[in-house]
């Protein structure tokens, strides 16, 4: 494990690096490219399910309870995702990075496309919605074991003191994904609802077997990281990597857990159940939340790599307690500003939230949760901390704020305290955790 006691200033440790900067460039493009693939066959799911999953999959039921069911559906995705986490990440740390993120997006594309293909609910009865959860798990198994990879790729290759940035250009991924989600649904729902509803749907979905396509065309050519070879070299790599790292490491693996919940629960709360919230609660046409979180993500094209630098040169902990007092301080007015029903303040709501409830987390975490473990457990560990910590918070939280807001007659108070409540966890995991930035880690 890493020293967490060497002040940031120390002299630096030169790390053996058989990378060249045109290697390492292509390294973190096909990473990002990857990821954003990834990303988006995982998000379109989300948007669906607030915008036609509880009508086609789920009609039967009363319209709130079916709106339910949706996110339940969009949660076993995330809880899928530890199980990811645990088969690539076992043979990420015993066979090699590159080859298990060929796999994994093979299997997230192949499940994206056979959604597109669903029969609904009026077409096939209960067996549509069966068929929905299965496919949505293997998204979620795909996911799972995905960003690990692609995380470690780039953060094994590059200088110490600038892992959180390079590791925070792979996250570019995810508001990358988004906007070509959000993009997706966008140019269809300028359909006619009818036709929205009877196929323009599914035209997301469908759409990502051309993105697979290249994807794979360029992690193809990857070469395996530095730090893995040295590991394969000295015949060191565990046998069984999640299990070593229950028994032997469990403080450090729920410390990478705690760090993941609040940041995830946030954009859980801004990108999915928002859209059902001012859709539904507020009346609103689903335009207004979809153009709010497409600026925010295209804000975070620039918050997210800046904060990754921001933690090489201050450390991952201040960026991580900033973000948890923002989140703190702005659960409860994120929602009083929604209320307004004025696009320009959902929009800026919506840009704010992301950009500092999530954006500081994402950008800084990534290097700062592969930091966490030893190279020869590093894609298990960083993978199950990542994944459990989504599965937890990420996965319910869309299903619980819908429940609370059902509960409470429509008020958002709880939901609201449930959002401080995780954002105190994560910061008690920031203290709890090892301050990593810029030291040698293998």
């Amino acid at each position: 494990m890493v020293d967490a006691a060497l002040p940031l200033d120390v002299p630096q440790i030169a790390e053996p690096d058989a990378v060249t900067p045109t290697d390492r460039r292509q390294i973190v493009w096909s990473s990002v490219i990857g990821t954003t693939v990834e990303w988006y066959d995982f998000l379109i799911y989300g948007t669906a399910s607030a915008l036609v999953f509880n009508k086609l999959f789920f009609p039967s039921i009363d319209p709130a309870v079916g709106t339910i069911a949706a996110f339940g559906s969009y949660a076993v995705g995330f809880l899928a995702r530890p199980l990811g986490g645990a088969v690539f990440g076992h043979f990420g740390d015993r066979v090699g990075r590159k080859a298990m993120l060929s796999l994994t997006l093979m299997i997230m594309g192949l499940g994206t496309f056979l959604i597109g293909c669903l029969p609904t609910y009026g077409q096939i009865g209960i067996l549509a919605p069966i068929l929905l959860v299965a496919l949505r798990l293997v998204q979620g198994i795909g996911i799972g074991g995905e960003w690990g990879g692609a995380v470690l790729m780039v953060v094994e290759s590059v200088p110490a003191e600038r892992r959180g940035f390079f590791g925070s250009v792979v996250q570019l991924g995810y508001p990358i994904g988004v906007i070509l989600s959000i993009g997706a649904f966008a140019l269809t729902g300028l359909m006619p609802e009818a036709a929205f509803l009877s196929w323009g749907w599914r035209i997301p979905f469908l759409a990502s077997a051309p993105l697979v396509g290249v994807g794979l065309f360029i992690r193809l050519r990857l070469h395996e990281t530095p730090a893995f070879r040295r590991i394969k070299a000295r015949a060191v790599t565990a046998r069984l990597p999640a299990l070593e790292i229950l028994t032997e490491h469990p403080g450090m693996f729920l410390k990478a857990v705690g760090l993941k919940v609040s940041e995830i629960a946030y954009v859980s709360i801004v990108t999915v159940f928002s859209i059902s919230y001012v859709t539904g609660q507020l009346g609103l046409s689903r335009g207004v939340i979809l153009n709010g979180i497409l600026v925010a993500a295209l804000i975070e094209l620039f918050t997210i790599p800046a904060f990754g630098w921001l933690s090489d040169r201050y450390g991952r902990r201040p960026l991580f307690i900033a973000a948890c007092l923002f989140s703190i301080a702005f659960a409860f007015p994120m929602f009083r500003l929604l209320d307004t029903r004025d696009p320009t303040i959902i929009t800026l709501t919506v840009a704010v939230a992301l950009s500092f409830g999530q954006g500081i987390m994402f950008g800084t975490g990534a290097a700062w949760m592969s930091e966490l473990f030893d190279a020869r457990l590093r894609y298990s560990g960083a993978s199950l901390g990542f994944q459990v910590g989504a599965a937890l918070s990420g996965g319910f939280t869309p299903l619980i704020a819908a429940a609370l807001l059902a509960w409470s007659g429509g008020a958002t108070w709880p939901i609201s305290a449930y959002l401080i409540a995780l954002a105190c966890v994560t910061l008690a995991a920031t203290f709890a955790a090892p301050e990593t930035a810029r030291r040698r880690i293998d």
